[in-house]
């Protein structure tokens, strides 16, 4: 499959899309503590049939002394 002809969202799409996960993680997590596990399960799997989101490269990256690693300190 050539690569230019994957799909290309748009910023509004995958904000949709991560929305859409984090109602689905929250009802999976509410059906489990009510224990129903049926529904827990059957929102996991819409959760999984959500497409993937191809963004186009970002072709002007930050420089490198401004990315900083998960847990670094601010100041």
């Amino acid at each position: 499959m050539n690569p230019s002809a994957l799909p290309v969202e748009s910023e509004n799409e995958t904000t949709d899309r991560q929305a859409l996960l984090l109602m689905l993680s929250y009802v999976e997590a509410e059906c489990r503590r009510l224990g129903a596990m049926d529904a827990a399960r059957h929102a996991a799997l819409a959760a999984g049939l959500l497409p993937e989101i191809v963004l186009p490269a970002n072709p002007v990256s930050p420089p490198a002394e401004a990315k900083r690693g998960r847990g670094l300190r601010l100041h």
